[in-house]
């Protein structure tokens, strides 16, 4: 980073809370009673703030804490390669930062296959269709379809009438290479009950009849079947599966298939890092939760169109300058262009449902630095754990940290987190009121 002209800086832990995507951590302050500091999800103000005080390259390991849901490869703190640069556009910095991830990959392969950059640039959109993820394992060839066309005139009444049913409804073919037996299906279609779903749909290649086999290809002739299977590019010996509905709804469930069909195909490429950027995310997205419309990514990034976009178009079209790297299937670095003019972000942050005055009160530091004038600047941050958890070959990002939390968020060594002494509340006045047991 240092050869490419970045300087190294220190940003606070002890912060404001602000809206970026997880709860807080928060810390009560004993000399301000009734008021509270969080930890920083990101350092992401203060590192725009330098960017507008004139610092044009800034970088720095920094420890970052959302309390969150864990997962396997999710921790409660975490450390990420934090970088921004200014006056920069996103393939500015896609150029700066392929070098670094490939270079690191490169020396820690231990013999696997690096993908070259520049990495393939992946439309979020085309993503959810293509694998029913933002987050696609592109050692997995397969690739999903919308096939909805195939079925709108009827011959397999269960897929005509829920395309009929609504406009938003689509039905999905997921190619099957080298799955074509009844048994194979049979075997997915129950693995698909088991994860709450009332079946999958299947053709398949029947070396019996000398055709495609199965309930949808019976319904819908030999001809119409075999057009569909070859518009999926599968022939003899394949197979296909199907699904139907909303795809707002159904594609975790398709993306989840896909990843099932690779496992058990052997398909997928065990030895190769293949990487991706996943570009173009909606800038907005519809709370079902909060019924509203709210930030989907980072409520800090530079809409497409700036403040015409906003508006001029409904929320849910607009398009953000936000970007992820993706490797094997994890997400290891999201980011953004950001947003650096003040009456962009009013705008965008009353669209979700933020109150001009609330955006003041939380965020006045940095309005205030964008009406002075601001550059315009962009950045990302790697998450490190993430990327020694896959160059170690693990699937658990604990496997990777020298003190780790366990699932649920307890470190079992220090006894941690642990209930505070009386005096240790009456300092930072404060009192605990635990969850009431029914």
């Amino acid at each position: 980073m240092v050869d490419q002209g970045f300087l190294e800086y220190q940003t606070p832990i002890l912060t404001a809370s602000s809206p970026e995507g997880a709860r807080d951590f928060l810390v009560p302050s004993r000399l301000h009673p009734g008021k509270f500091y969080a930890l920083p999800q990101a350092p992401q103000q203060f590192k725009q703030l330098l960017m507008v005080s004139g610092f044009d390259r800034y970088f720095q390991i920094a420890p970052c804490f959302r309390d969150e849901d864990l997962r396997a490869d999710r921790s409660l703190e975490f450390y990420q390669l934090d970088v921004e640069m200014s006056f920069v556009t996103q393939e500015d910095v896609f150029a700066a930062i392929e070098p670094v991830m490939h270079g690191v990959f490169e020396e820690f392969a231990d013999g696997k296959r690096v993908d070259p950059y520049p990495f393939v640039r992946i439309p979020y959109r085309e993503s959810i269709a293509k694998y029913g993820t933002d987050k696609p394992d592109l050692r997995n060839p397969i690739e999903m379809q919308d096939v909805s066309d195939h079925f709108r005139d009827g011959g397999f009444g269960l897929f005509a009438k829920i395309l009929g049913a609504d406009a938003r409804n689509a039905v999905w073919g997921i190619p099957a290479p080298k799955g074509g037996s009844r048994a194979f299906c049979d075997r997915m279609n129950s693995w698909a009950q088991g994860e709450g779903q009332p079946g999958l749909g299947y053709i398949f290649w029947s070396e019996d009849q000398g055709g495609w086999g199965g309930p949808i290809a019976k319904n819908l002739g030999p001809e119409a079947t075999d057009g569909l299977m070859k518009a999926l590019g599968m022939g003899q010996g394949d197979a296909a599966f199907f699904a139907a509905g909303d795809p707002a709804v159904f594609s975790k469930f398709a993306a989840n298939a896909r990843i099932k069909l690779g496992q058990d195909l052997n398909l997928i490429a065990d030895d190769a890092f293949r990487f991706c950027w996943i570009v173009d995310f909606p800038m907005f997205e519809w709370s079902d939760e909060e019924k509203k419309v709210d930030f989907s990514h980072n409520p800090f990034s530079m809409p497409q169109g700036e403040l015409e976009a906003l508006t001029t178009k409904d929320p849910l079209d607009v398009l953000a300058y936000q970007y992820d790297i993706v490797c094997n299937g994890y997400e290891l670095c999201s980011g953004a262009i950001r947003n650096h003019k003040a009456e962009i972000m009013l705008k965008a942050f009353e669209i979700a449902g933020y109150d001009p005055s609330v955006v003041e009160e939380q965020f006045g530091g940095m309005l205030n630095a964008f009406r002075y004038g601001a550059p315009p600047h962009g950045g990302l941050a790697p998450g490190i754990d993430r990327i020694v958890m896959l160059l170690a070959g693990q699937t658990a990002i604990r496997e990777v940290i020298a003190f780790p939390l366990n699932q649920q968020g307890e470190d079992l060594l220090m006894n941690a987190p642990t209930e505070a002494a009386e005096r240790q509340l009456k300092d930072v006045h404060i009192r605990t009121a635990p969850p009431i047991k029914v």
